[in-house]
């Protein structure tokens, strides 16, 4: 029996949040097991731009991240949840992806393909202010990218949190479903 391996990264720092809600009812009907990295509170440090990995497959900083490289190269899906911040992730989410500049300096400076199992992936945004969701997709769908995600859902985004929360949008719920649909499906 295969079991479908979920990676979340949780760029929310409230644990009652939009964000949270919409990430609990995405994995009550995931199959197979989820871990969700939360960003403000995993023991993972950014990228300190020591260039090591230039030179050498890995990072030289040894904290939870080795755990997420480790489950990379394995899972099946890939999530990025994050509210939306000035049009863009969470900083705190963008410290821990920075790290994924290993698999970068992989490919660009080693001539590595990094050995990490093909993808799914989506991205689930929320926010209520005026800004857009476009900025904060681009950079969400390009950390994708370095993780191997070969296809990405199209974008989730309940971007009128602060009139409607998220469990109070059906549309969002809908898109939610449809995702799990997605995710459970096996293959590529």
């Amino acid at each position: 029996m295969i079991t479908i391996k979920t990676l979340i990264f949780n760029g929310s720092p409230r644990k009652n949040g939009d964000t949270a809600f919409l990430i609990k009812n995405l994995t009550a009907q995931l199959q197979g097991e989820c871990k969700i990295i939360n960003a403000y509170t995993a023991n993972i440090s950014p990228c300190i731009d020591c260039r090591k990995c230039w030179n050498e497959y890995g990072c030289i900083i040894k904290d939870e991240m080795q755990e997420v490289y480790s489950y990379l190269e394995i899972c099946d899906n890939v999530i990025i949840a994050s509210p939306i911040y000035f049009s863009e992730l969470t900083g705190k989410l963008l410290d821990i992806t920075s790290r994924l500049q290993m698999y970068f300096s992989a490919n660009r400076f080693l001539n590595l393909k990094p050995k990490l199992k093909e993808k799914k992936g989506a991205v689930i945004l929320a926010g209520g202010g005026t800004g857009s969701s476009q900025k904060a997709y681009e950079t969400a769908a390009c950390l994708l990218h370095y993780m191997n995600v070969q296809i990405i859902h199209p974008l989730i985004c309940c971007h009128n949190t602060d009139n409607i929360p998220a469990e109070k949008d059906t549309q969002i719920l809908y898109e939610i479903d449809k995702a799990a649909a997605f995710f459970n499906s096996t293959g590529l």
